[in-house]
């Protein structure tokens, strides 16, 4: 599987650039990616704070992941635009009939596949070797463009579950 996103990420936004992540409880087909990469697109255009453009970006990664970027080295994001970046996540939830606000789901790598896993199985998943200390988690929590660069498809031991699961990997 090639997880090779961090070239698709726009080259001239700061490290620091606010990052958010929405995971989709399913896989979407392509006319369903096409569709919302339209959407992303079409918001990523109008985005404003306070009246002034916010230097965005938007994309979904791998059919699954929704990523929004803004680099507030141009203009600060307000709670009112990221009010809109939410109505836009929640007008595609709609749309497809997905749920992105689940943090319940963790995506991991396993055979190749994205494959998830609710949080209350993972200790089974991990007992049963289905979870590695090695396993490569998405780590959804990552907030800068720095982190998704360098954080966001790490191996399970450098990530937060390493602190409550590394007795048991």
């Amino acid at each position: 599987m090639n997880l090779d996103y961090q070239s698709l990420l726009p080259a001239d936004f700061h490290k620091s650039s606010k990052v958010w992540i929405y995971q989709s409880s399913r896989m979407l087909g392509i006319g369903e990616a096409l569709e919302v990469e339209d959407m992303m697109e079409q918001f990523v255009q109008s985005w404003k704070s306070h009246g002034t453009p916010v230097k965005g970006y938007a994309n979904l990664f791998f059919g699954r992941f929704f990523v929004l970027m803004a680099d507030e080295t141009a203009t600060g994001v307000s709670g009112c635009s990221t009010d809109s970046s939410v109505r836009l996540i929640k007008d595609i939830e709609q749309r497809l009939k997905i749920q992105l606000f689940n943090r319940e789901q963790l995506a991991f790598v396993v055979k190749d596949k994205i494959e998830y896993i609710p949080l209350q199985q993972l200790q089974y998943a991990i007992d049963h070797g289905f979870i590695t200390a090695e396993t490569l988690y998405f780590n959804n929590l990552v907030s800068t463009k720095e982190e998704l660069l360098e954080k966001w498809i790490v191996p399970v031991k450098n990530s937060w579950l390493s602190k409550k699961l590394l007795a048991t990997i």
